[in-house]
């Protein structure tokens, strides 16, 4: 299971310049990465084998002291109830300021480790004027400079190093298949884990070793077998005043980082929401098969054209990515509640098919035969062979001649035809070509 950091802090001392390099994108922060919000910014980064989540909490300050009240303390809180290393970044130039010293007073008080980072670092006399954070009252700082990313490696190293050792999952725990049901606040979470386990406690069985607090429960019901990761209702709230949005990102990607399938939860009375959409996209990024399961159907006006214009409307705003299984459900009537969980098994066991070789190239080879890529600068490109490849989740190599000329109309094309032959519906694939 990955790791998750935090990076907190006042603005303007270079979270979002770090956060940039760590998941090394150069694009604006904004579009790091798709659907989720402008000001909170979620990443995957590695370093030395490692691979961790980061989330930015940037952008929360609107210049007063009653802002920050409001704010950063349930942005921090909220991050260090979620992380498992907290990345406390401040400013060399301007030494401690008040909103530092603030954030200071939260971190000192939790048992997570802190790494406190001092930025704008790049020469001697600057590495004299660090020793003033010593003040902070959180130990030891590593110096560092996120523009240049001159002392960046060293931060990283303290960052990995800090990283709470995790048990190996048992073989039980492998087999089995876990569920995430995500979601924004209210939108039928907890009814629907509690409709799932029902009022006979004894088919729980709390699974210890993942993070404080048991966030996988075994379920054997109705049939099924699976470990529940939850977001919602059964692992205990945070003692805090929740920023909604922020608070159910943070959620989901703990959730999603433990899951195979997750179980999108949306309010049918409000639609699909710009904050749905981002949990999405975060499911998609970290490859994870998805389920969207409609809740409160029963109390939406309906006549008969009603499921297939909502589903529409779904689908149009997760595009490219349409191949997801959209049910219908109440989790007050208990209606297809089952067919859900029938559904996400379904997408876990689409997830991991394997196509034998010789079947793959059988069937892509004639459709690539009818439909090459396109000529591009009086080039044509030859695709002779393709696999999948024997990872966790479906990736496909086809090898080409001239690999740069396949443009990422093609891929989709690749993909569509390999979705019409083989059910992937809810499973993100990846398409490589690569050189012969």
């Amino acid at each position: 299971m990955g790791n998750i950091v935090a990076i907190v802090g006042r603005p303007n001392v270079g979270k979002s310049t770090l956060f940039n390099r760590m998941i090394q994108r150069r694009e604006a922060i904004v579009d790091s990465v798709a659907g989720v919000t402008r000001d909170r910014n979620y990443g995957k980064s590695e370093w030395n084998g490692k691979e961790f989540s980061v989330i930015d909490t940037g952008g929360y300050v609107k210049g007063s002291d009653d802002v920050f009240e409001g704010e950063i303390r349930k942005q921090v809180e909220l991050a260090i109830d979620e992380a498992d290393v907290i990345l406390f970044i401040v400013d060399v130039e301007e030494g401690i300021t008040p909103m530092d010293d603030e954030v200071a007073k939260l971190l000192r008080k939790v048992t997570k480790p802190v790494i406190l980072g001092v930025n704008k670092v790049d020469n001697a006399m600057r590495e004299k004027d660090a020793i003033e954070f010593y003040n902070l009252g959180l130990g030891d700082y590593v110096t560092f400079a996120s523009t240049s990313g001159s002392g960046t490696g060293e931060l990283l190293d303290a960052l990995i190093d800090a990283f709470p050792e995790k048990p190996e999952p048992t073989q039980e725990e492998i087999a089995l298949p876990r569920f995430a049901v995500v979601g924004r606040p209210n939108a039928g979470k907890s009814s629907i884990i509690n409709a799932l386990i029902g009022e006979d406690r004894y088919i729980v069985t709390d699974i210890a070793g993942t993070t404080r607090d048991a966030i996988d429960t075994k379920f054997n019901r109705f049939g099924f077998d699976f470990n529940l990761v939850d977001t919602a209702g059964i692992r205990r709230k945070a003692k805090v005043k929740e920023d909604l949005e922020f608070y159910s990102v943070m959620r989901s990607v703990r959730a999603i980082e433990n899951a195979d399938v997750c179980i999108l939860v949306i309010d049918a009375t409000r639609g699909f929401e710009s904050q749905d959409q981002n949990i999405f996209w975060l499911a998609e990024k970290n490859r994870k098969g998805v389920v969207i399961v409609v809740n409160k159907w029963d109390l939406v006006e309906k006549d008969t054209m009603s499921t297939r214009d909502y589903e529409a409307k779904i689908r149009k705003e997760i595009e490219p990515f349409t191949d997801v299984p959209i049910i219908f459900t109440s989790a007050t009537t208990k209606q297809r509640l089952l067919k859900a969980l029938e559904t996400a098994v379904g997408v876990f066991e689409s997830r991991k098919q394997r196509i034998p070789t010789s079947k793959f190239n059988e069937y892509m080879l004639k459709i690539i035969e009818h439909m090459p890529p396109p000529a591009l600068k009086g080039k044509y490109v030859k695709i002779k062979y393709c696999m999948q490849l024997p990872t966790p989740v479906p990736q496909f190599v086809f090898f080409a001649n001239l690999p740069q000329y396949v443009k990422e109309p093609y891929k989709r094309f690749l993909e569509n035809k390999i979705r019409e032959k083989w059910d992937y519906s809810g499973v993100p694939m990846d398409i490589y070509i690569r050189e012969k």
